[in-house]
């Protein structure tokens, strides 16, 4: 099948020029775009693709630009070159899911060449079951085939059968033959089985987050899409929303619906979103949750535990890994940051988490931005201690991207890489017995042998199945494979010499442990002879857990409801804040309107005075004005009185003039 967009080394190239490393570009150009971790990890990345291990020597103090990208470069160290050149890819796709789009002279499509990064081993493989055009396939025996898809024997035995039961072999993988549309290829998605339901939710190709929800029906291997709708809210009328595309999610069924938990985003939020799915509704809805929430991460593992989910790990929207322990309670919804003694699994992502017998989870593998783990931790969820055990059989080698499933005590595990080759070989772990075993190893890159892959199990018509989707080895992948469990699977054939002889049965804690002052603790060694003295003991323990575990219930419940209680005291002392709030502002008004009234009158004053004052300017101007009057009319009664005098004096000339006299002077003479 060819690749839905160009090949190695091609690829690299177009994302080394478009990120601003290829030739010519300016050296400022990756800085420019990108975060400068980043912007650092992608030149480290670039140099060891196209350089290789760094060899020359630290530059000076006085340069600290050179010097990061010094140790940037040089903590890669024998990295090979094509699994840089996928890393540097990867990043690019998660910083810009886009860049793919924008460099139409790159993406011209051809069949795609196997590279050193997934070199086959010398070991069979499966081939593809094929169909008969009438809803039914005919399978023959498996066929042991080479890389260049030459047979080399066959064994041509038909069967007709139908859904899961196609696959006649057990333990080998079988490439399902599906009808309807198929998935757009992906790696990084979530799935989970639900009433013979697989349901594929989001992913990662081509560097583009998905959103779309699929779903294959395992009695009829029949592809169909659900035009699944984001509930905005809780009521019926609700309005609906598109859902976000995400990749590098969590998808866990619970009762007859199941979880999407965390994963990568275009925009992340600042803590793990939940989200539910319904069947039944087809409608998706934000699960609100309390407590306090991790922060927002991807490539995380999260377990059912009981009643509960338990997220371990992942890498944040900075980059940044993580090792921190969480547990969402699904009664309460409520989130618990656990802080566990002993010493942690290295942060890390892209790993595979499982729980045993209800109490204890185990950690395998992941990585890290240049190291693969193959490391095997396991945390007693009752004492919150984590462990490194002691394994037996064949430790696998480092990987991360893996899947795993469990099925009884088996832990089964598929895919991943190892920053050299991918992960051919499917191994299961007995989960009491800590044994490793190889259960079956496919042959050349085939999806099975791929990254970011999801393995489910599924009980169909009485028969154990694995079903693999999806995944990336330098190619995406929608492929659907299925191995079928045998019935008395013997998971320790490698170690059988050794299990003979040695009858003891092995716990999850490690044999020896050493305490921080420095003495040696034998711990879990219980020998099969002395099983049946402590019985009794072990039955007395079991019985005092159930009743501390049925106090811790009790006490967890009476918190629950103190919460419950305390947010609804929370909510009711909001709505009174809010109407204080309301009632403040309205006094705020009113006393604004009081002061602009005030100030008013305070105006009105200054006037009055100020005509007062011109009042009294007027009442001296008009006394004034009377004491001259009455000066004027003083002097006119005196000039009047002399001359009245002046003309008594001269009455005889008057009448030797002639001039008469006045009537007046007359009367009184």
């Amino acid at each position: 099948m060819a690749s839905s967009g160009i090949a190695y080394p091609d690829r690299f190239y177009a994302a080394a020029a478009y990120a601003g490393f290829g030739p010519g570009a300016p050296s400022a150009a990756a800085v420019s775009r990108f975060q400068n971790d980043v912007a650092l990890l992608l030149y480290g990345l670039h140099q060891q693709a196209t350089v290789g291990p760094c060899n020359v020597p630290k530059p000076r103090a006085w340069s600290p630009v050179e010097q990061s990208k010094w140790t940037s470069w040089h903590g890669l160290g024998s990295m090979p070159s094509a699994e840089a050149m996928r890393l540097f890819v990867k990043i690019l796709e998660e910083e810009d899911p886009g860049w793919y789009s924008r460099i139409p002279e790159f993406i011209n499509p051809q069949p795609v060449v196997d590279i050193e990064m997934h070199k086959p081993k010398e070991e069979p493989g499966i081939v593809p079951a094929l169909t008969n055009g009438t809803g039914t396939s005919s399978i023959p025996e498996p066929k042991t085939i080479s890389e260049n898809g030459s047979s080399m024997e066959t064994q041509d035995k038909v069967v007709i059968l139908e859904g899961l039961s196609t696959v006649s072999a057990h333990e080998e993988w079988t490439a399902l033959s599906v009808s309807g549309q198929r998935p757009k290829p992906r790696y990084e998605h979530g799935a989970t089985v639900l009433q013979d339901k697989m349901f594929v939710f989001g992913g990662n190709h081509n560097g583009r987050y998905l959103s779309d929800l699929q779903v294959l029906d395992l009695k009829s291997l029949t592809w169909s899409k659900i035009d699944a709708k984001l509930q905005a809210g809780t009521s019926d009328s609700a309005k609906t929303a598109q859902v976000s595309p995400c990749a590098g999610h969590s998808l866990i069924s619970c009762g007859n619906k199941f979880f999407s938990v965390a994963g990568h985003t275009k925009d992340p939020s600042d803590s793990i979103t939940v989200k539910e799915f319904d069947p039944h509704t087809c409608t998706w809805s934000i699960v609100r949750t309390y407590g306090k929430p991790p922060v927002s991460r991807g490539g995380q593992s999260v377990t059912l535990v009981g009643t509960t989910l338990v997220v371990f790990g992942g890498e944040d929207a900075k980059r940044c890994l993580l090792n921190d322990l969480h547990i969402l309670d699904l009664e309460t919804m409520t989130w618990d940051d656990v802080d566990a003694i002993g010493t942690p699994p290295a942060p890390r992502s892209d790993h595979v988490a499982a729980c045993h017998a209800d109490r204890y989870l185990l950690i395998f593998g992941g990585g890290s931005h240049a190291t693969c783990f193959n490391d095997l931790h396991v945390l007693d969820l009752q004492t919150m201690e984590w462990s490194r055990p002691k394994q037996q059989g064949p430790i696998p080698s480092p990987r991360a991207g893996h899947a795993g499933a469990t099925v009884g005590e088996n832990w089964y595990i598929v895919g991943g890489g190892n920053n050299k080759s991918g992960v051919s070989e499917t191994l299961a772990l007995n989960m009491s017995t800590l044994a490793w075993s190889v259960v079956s190893t496919v042959e050349g890159r085939v999806p099975l042998a791929s990254e970011g892959m999801t393995l489910l199990y599924s009980n169909y018509s009485g028969e154990d199945y694995l079903i693999s989707f999806g995944g990336y080895n330098g190619r995406y992948n929608n492929e659907v494979y299925a191995l079928k469990l045998s019935v008395n699977l013997d998971l320790q054939s490698s170690t059988q010499d050794q299990a003979t002889s040695d009858s003891t049965s092995r716990v999850l804690e490690p044999e020896v442990e050493i305490s921080q002052d420095g003495k040696i603790r034998e711990i879990a060694m219980d020998n099969a002879d002395s099983k049946n003295r402590n019985d009794e003991a072990n039955e007395q323990l079991l019985a005092a857990l159930k009743a501390e575990k049925e106090e811790l219930e009790a006490t967890l419940n009476r918190e629950g409801l103190q919460t419950v209680q305390l947010k609804e005291e929370i909510t009711e002392a909001e709505a009174r804040n809010a109407e204080l709030t309301k009632e403040l502002q309205s006094v705020r008004g009113q006393l604004a309107a009081e002061q602009s009234r005030c100030f008013k009158l305070e105006v009105d004053v200054a006037e009055l005075r100020q005509k007062l004052q011109s009042l009294d300017a007027l009442e001296r101007e008009v006394e004034l004005l009377r004491r001259q009057k009455a000066a004027s009319e003083q002097e006119q009664a005196a000039l009047d009185a002399k001359q009245k005098k002046q003309a008594g004096s001269g009455g005889v000339w008057g009448w030797l003039v002639g001039t008469p006299p006045d009537d007046d002077d007359s009367e009184s003479s």
